[in-house]
């Protein structure tokens, strides 16, 4: 199994290997302690299996639960993307899965991050625990920082809808945050509505310079199906 180079767009640490080819890549961050036959585990399948038929690269932790999902939802796909896998080495809990093209090894989260920062265009937070949230709110600031911009977060699942009800109503109220600072963020509860929402904004991508300045337009487009 090769090891994974460097992203053609983004820089990310020297040692990182060699350039990659750039590429549309989405990153789907989820838990490892959710196991297959659950239905988080199915959707996240779904939702990479149709990302790949896109022709779009599946960027995962590389390791168990949904990030097995999504790696198998990628290479179920005939002629699809590359499912990449960035594992951490963990005494517990974290080993690479069998559906990887791509697989790198870090030893320290921060590390690992970064690259995935460095490769995703899109990200995609499945249900998940600290590591999830590490991944989302890492994203987040990066965002809200102007180190990336055209990178939406879209949050899969009725997990997150209470975390989201305590931001706007708590920490945004509070003026710790403005509403602006959330326009990347999108909440979807269909598999399907995020492939979709995914394809529309790379359509777009391709089209304009600056597609971030534009989510506010798929959030009209589709507010009536799932809240964002």
């Amino acid at each position: 199994m090769p090891a994974l180079p460097v992203a053609g767009v983004r820089q990310v640490q020297p040692n990182f290997g060699q350039t990659m080819e750039p590429h549309y890549r989405v990153a789907i961050f989820g838990s490892a302690r959710i196991n297959e036959g659950d239905d988080s585990y199915r959707d996240v399948f779904e939702i990479a299996s149709g990302l790949s038929a896109e022709g779009f690269d599946i960027v995962t932790g590389g390791g168990p639960g949904l990030m097995q999902a999504a790696n198998a939802g990628s290479k179920s796909v005939a002629k699809g993307g590359q499912s990449i896998g960035l594992n951490i080495k963990l005494p517990h809990e974290q080993h690479p899965n069998p559906y990887l093209d791509i697989k790198e090894e870090f030893d320290r989260f921060s590390n690992r991050i970064d690259a995935f920062m460095a490769l995703s265009d899109a990200v995609v937070v499945a249900p998940g625990g600290i590591g999830t949230l590490l991944e989302l709110f890492y994203t987040w600031q990066l965002t809200q920082v102007h180190q990336l911009c055209e990178t939406p977060i879209i949050l899969y699942g009725g997990i997150w809808t209470n975390m989201l009800t305590w931001l706007e109503a708590e920490v945004m109220q509070s003026r710790l945050f403005d509403r602006h600072e959330m326009h990347n963020i999108f909440h979807v509860m269909e598999p399907a509505h995020v492939v979709d929402l995914v394809v529309r904004i790379h359509r777009d991508r391709s089209k304009q310079e600056h597609v971030c300045r534009n989510f506010n337009q798929y959030r009209v487009e589709i507010r009536d199906r799932d809240r964002f």
